[in-house]
Protein backbone atom coordinates (compact mmCIF):
# COMPACT_ATOMS: atom_id res chain seq x y z
CA UNK A 1 0.00 0.00 0.00
CA UNK A 2 1.78 3.57 -0.89
CA UNK A 3 0.93 7.10 0.18
CA UNK A 4 -2.21 7.37 -2.35
CA UNK A 5 -3.61 3.81 -1.44
CA UNK A 6 -3.68 4.93 2.14
CA UNK A 7 -6.18 7.78 1.29
CA UNK A 8 -8.36 5.28 -0.40
CA UNK A 9 -9.58 4.17 2.64
CA UNK A 10 -13.18 4.71 3.90
CA UNK A 11 -13.48 8.38 5.51
CA UNK A 12 -14.58 6.45 8.65
CA UNK A 13 -11.32 4.16 8.88
CA UNK A 14 -9.57 7.20 8.18
CA UNK A 15 -10.89 9.01 10.66
CA UNK A 16 -10.81 6.38 13.45
CA UNK A 17 -6.58 5.69 12.43
CA UNK A 18 -6.19 9.51 13.21
CA UNK A 19 -7.93 9.29 16.32
CA UNK A 20 -6.75 6.30 17.79
CA UNK A 21 -3.38 8.30 17.36
CA UNK A 22 -4.67 11.32 18.96
CA UNK A 23 -5.68 9.40 22.25
CA UNK A 24 -2.15 7.19 22.01
CA UNK A 25 -0.87 10.79 22.45
CA UNK A 26 -2.69 11.98 24.74
CA UNK A 27 -2.01 8.94 27.08
CA UNK A 28 1.66 9.00 26.26
CA UNK A 29 2.15 12.34 26.74
CA UNK A 30 0.63 11.50 30.44
CA UNK A 31 1.43 8.10 31.32
CA UNK A 32 5.41 8.44 29.39
CA UNK A 33 4.33 5.09 27.55
CA UNK A 34 1.64 2.94 26.72
CA UNK A 35 1.45 4.76 22.67
CA UNK A 36 1.78 1.17 21.01
CA UNK A 37 0.05 -0.87 23.03
CA UNK A 38 -3.23 1.98 22.58
CA UNK A 39 -2.34 2.10 18.52
CA UNK A 40 -2.32 -1.74 17.85
CA UNK A 41 -5.31 -1.91 19.96
CA UNK A 42 -6.97 0.55 17.45
CA UNK A 43 -5.36 -0.63 14.18
CA UNK A 44 -5.86 -3.96 14.44
CA UNK A 45 -9.52 -3.19 13.40
CA UNK A 46 -8.43 -1.85 9.88
CA UNK A 47 -4.96 -3.05 9.29
CA UNK A 48 -2.95 -6.20 9.46
CA UNK A 49 -0.20 -6.69 11.84
CA UNK A 50 2.39 -7.04 9.61
CA UNK A 51 1.14 -3.53 8.41
CA UNK A 52 1.16 -1.91 11.58
CA UNK A 53 4.35 -2.53 13.46
CA UNK A 54 6.65 -0.58 11.08
CA UNK A 55 4.24 2.36 11.03
CA UNK A 56 4.07 2.78 15.38
CA UNK A 57 7.64 2.43 15.25
CA UNK A 58 8.51 5.96 13.37
CA UNK A 59 5.37 7.44 15.18
CA UNK A 60 7.32 6.15 18.72
CA UNK A 61 10.37 7.85 18.15
CA UNK A 62 8.82 10.99 17.02
CA UNK A 63 5.96 11.12 19.71
CA UNK A 64 9.41 10.99 21.72
CA UNK A 65 10.91 13.98 20.44
CA UNK A 66 7.86 15.83 20.67
CA UNK A 67 7.81 14.79 24.77
CA UNK A 68 11.57 16.07 25.37
CA UNK A 69 10.76 19.17 26.12
CA UNK A 70 8.32 18.26 29.01
CA UNK A 71 10.05 16.03 30.73
CA UNK A 72 14.30 16.59 29.84
CA UNK A 73 14.85 17.95 33.29
CA UNK A 74 13.02 15.12 34.71
CA UNK A 75 14.60 11.65 33.75
CA UNK A 76 16.65 9.66 36.36
CA UNK A 77 19.36 8.72 33.57
CA UNK A 78 21.07 5.98 36.03
CA UNK A 79 17.82 4.33 35.91
CA UNK A 80 17.19 4.76 32.14
CA UNK A 81 20.83 3.30 31.15
CA UNK A 82 20.67 0.47 33.02
CA UNK A 83 17.77 -0.58 32.07
CA UNK A 84 18.47 0.00 28.56
CA UNK A 85 21.36 -2.24 28.81
CA UNK A 86 19.13 -5.20 30.05
CA UNK A 87 16.68 -4.75 27.24
CA UNK A 88 19.42 -4.65 24.43
CA UNK A 89 20.75 -8.06 26.03
CA UNK A 90 17.50 -9.57 26.59
CA UNK A 91 15.54 -8.15 22.99
CA UNK A 92 17.46 -10.66 21.10
CA UNK A 93 16.94 -13.53 23.51
CA UNK A 94 12.99 -13.06 23.23
CA UNK A 95 13.42 -13.32 19.48
CA UNK A 96 15.41 -16.20 19.58
CA UNK A 97 12.57 -17.66 22.09
CA UNK A 98 9.97 -16.80 19.27
CA UNK A 99 10.99 -20.09 17.91
CA UNK A 100 10.67 -22.37 20.47
CA UNK A 101 7.79 -20.69 22.85
CA UNK A 102 4.24 -20.24 21.87
CA UNK A 103 3.82 -16.39 21.75
CA UNK A 104 -0.15 -16.55 22.44
CA UNK A 105 0.80 -18.22 25.90
CA UNK A 106 3.85 -16.14 26.80
CA UNK A 107 1.06 -13.24 26.24
CA UNK A 108 -1.12 -14.49 28.06
CA UNK A 109 0.76 -15.23 31.32
CA UNK A 110 2.44 -11.70 30.54
CA UNK A 111 -1.15 -9.91 30.62
CA UNK A 112 -2.32 -12.30 34.32
CA UNK A 113 0.97 -11.77 35.86
CA UNK A 114 0.49 -7.00 35.01
CA UNK A 115 -3.02 -7.57 36.55
CA UNK A 116 -2.25 -9.32 39.78
CA UNK A 117 0.55 -6.98 40.49
CA UNK A 118 -1.36 -4.00 39.34
CA UNK A 119 -4.17 -4.98 42.01
CA UNK A 120 -1.56 -5.50 44.36
CA UNK A 121 -0.11 -2.24 44.07
CA UNK A 122 -3.59 -0.63 44.16
CA UNK A 123 -4.15 -2.24 47.72
CA UNK A 124 -0.72 0.20 48.79
CA UNK A 125 2.30 -1.91 48.17
CA UNK A 126 5.45 -0.98 47.43
CA UNK A 127 9.70 -1.69 47.76
CA UNK A 128 12.26 -0.01 47.72
CA UNK A 129 14.84 -2.39 48.33
CA UNK A 130 14.16 -3.42 44.35
CA UNK A 131 15.49 0.13 43.23
CA UNK A 132 19.22 -0.68 42.64
CA UNK A 133 21.26 -1.47 39.73
CA UNK A 134 21.30 -5.49 39.48
CA UNK A 135 17.63 -5.68 39.72
CA UNK A 136 17.51 -2.38 37.09
CA UNK A 137 19.38 -4.33 34.94
CA UNK A 138 16.94 -7.76 35.26
CA UNK A 139 14.41 -5.83 35.18
CA UNK A 140 15.99 -4.65 31.34
CA UNK A 141 16.67 -7.93 30.15
CA UNK A 142 12.61 -9.27 31.48
CA UNK A 143 11.41 -6.24 29.45
CA UNK A 144 13.46 -6.90 26.11
CA UNK A 145 12.76 -10.76 26.27
CA UNK A 146 8.90 -10.06 27.13
CA UNK A 147 9.55 -7.16 24.08
CA UNK A 148 10.64 -9.55 21.49
CA UNK A 149 7.98 -12.53 22.72
CA UNK A 150 5.09 -10.31 23.06
CA UNK A 151 5.61 -6.43 22.46
CA UNK A 152 4.52 -6.12 26.05
CA UNK A 153 8.13 -5.00 27.28
CA UNK A 154 7.01 -1.83 28.33
CA UNK A 155 4.60 -3.18 31.18
CA UNK A 156 7.36 -4.48 33.40
CA UNK A 157 9.33 -1.33 32.96
CA UNK A 158 6.27 0.40 34.42
CA UNK A 159 5.09 -1.88 37.32
CA UNK A 160 8.69 -1.73 38.50
CA UNK A 161 8.63 1.60 38.82
CA UNK A 162 5.68 1.78 40.95
CA UNK A 163 6.86 -0.68 43.23
CA UNK A 164 9.74 1.67 44.13
CA UNK A 165 7.29 4.92 44.78
CA UNK A 166 9.55 6.64 42.49
CA UNK A 167 7.89 10.45 42.21
CA UNK A 168 5.29 10.35 39.28
CA UNK A 169 6.98 13.39 37.62
CA UNK A 170 10.39 10.93 37.22
CA UNK A 171 8.81 7.68 36.40
CA UNK A 172 7.07 9.75 33.44
CA UNK A 173 10.39 11.08 32.11
CA UNK A 174 12.01 8.27 32.74
CA UNK A 175 9.38 5.85 30.83
CA UNK A 176 9.53 8.37 28.10
CA UNK A 177 13.27 8.49 27.58
CA UNK A 178 14.03 5.18 27.99
CA UNK A 179 11.40 4.19 25.06
CA UNK A 180 13.40 6.68 23.32
CA UNK A 181 16.30 4.77 23.26
CA UNK A 182 14.18 1.12 23.24
CA UNK A 183 12.66 2.66 19.98
CA UNK A 184 16.20 3.84 17.62
CA UNK A 185 17.71 0.63 18.75
CA UNK A 186 14.29 -1.17 17.11
CA UNK A 187 14.09 1.18 14.48
CA UNK A 188 17.92 0.58 13.04
CA UNK A 189 17.26 -2.92 13.26
CA UNK A 190 14.01 -2.84 11.15
CA UNK A 191 16.31 -0.88 8.55
CA UNK A 192 18.59 -3.86 8.36
CA UNK A 193 15.91 -6.34 8.40
CA UNK A 194 14.07 -3.82 5.65
CA UNK A 195 10.71 -3.72 7.84
CA UNK A 196 10.91 0.03 7.24
CA UNK A 197 10.72 1.44 3.79
CA UNK A 198 9.73 3.96 1.80
CA UNK A 199 6.47 3.07 1.78
CA UNK A 200 6.20 2.85 5.66
CA UNK A 201 7.33 6.65 5.74
CA UNK A 202 4.13 7.69 3.55
CA UNK A 203 2.01 6.31 4.93
CA UNK A 204 3.45 7.46 8.47
CA UNK A 205 3.18 11.60 7.24
CA UNK A 206 -0.51 12.31 7.48
CA UNK A 207 -0.38 10.71 11.13
CA UNK A 208 2.50 13.00 12.68
CA UNK A 209 0.33 16.47 12.79
CA UNK A 210 -1.74 15.04 15.70
CA UNK A 211 1.05 13.64 18.04
CA UNK A 212 2.37 17.44 19.51
CA UNK A 213 -0.97 18.14 20.35
CA UNK A 214 -2.35 14.98 21.91
CA UNK A 215 1.54 15.09 23.78
CA UNK A 216 0.68 18.99 24.49
CA UNK A 217 -2.99 17.76 26.12
CA UNK A 218 -1.40 14.80 28.18
CA UNK A 219 0.81 16.87 29.61
CA UNK A 220 -1.62 19.18 30.88
CA UNK A 221 -3.04 16.54 32.46
CA UNK A 222 -0.76 15.33 34.27
CA UNK A 223 0.55 18.72 35.70
CA UNK A 224 -3.30 19.05 36.78
CA UNK A 225 -3.01 15.16 38.31
CA UNK A 226 -2.38 14.58 42.04
CA UNK A 227 0.57 11.28 42.69
CA UNK A 228 -2.02 9.44 43.62
CA UNK A 229 -4.11 10.03 40.91
CA UNK A 230 -1.55 9.63 38.42
CA UNK A 231 -0.50 6.23 39.84
CA UNK A 232 -4.40 4.72 39.61
CA UNK A 233 -4.57 5.77 36.42
CA UNK A 234 -1.58 4.12 35.17
CA UNK A 235 -2.63 1.21 37.10
CA UNK A 236 -6.04 1.27 35.69
CA UNK A 237 -4.57 1.55 32.02
CA UNK A 238 -2.23 -1.40 32.63
CA UNK A 239 -5.12 -3.67 33.47
CA UNK A 240 -7.62 -2.46 31.01
CA UNK A 241 -4.47 -2.97 28.38
CA UNK A 242 -3.82 -6.69 29.58
CA UNK A 243 -7.51 -7.84 29.84
CA UNK A 244 -7.68 -6.17 25.83
CA UNK A 245 -4.88 -8.34 25.51
CA UNK A 246 -6.51 -11.47 27.19
CA UNK A 247 -9.66 -11.06 24.94
CA UNK A 248 -7.65 -11.21 21.75
CA UNK A 249 -6.29 -14.20 22.46
CA UNK A 250 -9.40 -15.71 23.67
CA UNK A 251 -10.70 -14.48 20.06
CA UNK A 252 -8.39 -16.00 18.68
CA UNK A 253 -8.52 -19.39 20.06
Amino acid sequence: MNFLEFFQLGIIEIFFILFTVFIASIIRGFNGFGFSATCISGFSFILPAIEIVPIILILEVLISIFMFPYIWNKIDWNFVLKLFIGISLGSPIGVFLLKYLNSETTHLSVCLIVIFFSILLMKGYSNQKINNNYIKVCTGIISGTLNGLTTLGGMPVALFLLITSIQPVIIRGSLAALFFLTDIYAFILSLFVGIVDMTTIYRTIPLIIVLPIGVYIGDKFFIKSKEETYRKIVLYFLIFISVIGILRIINNI
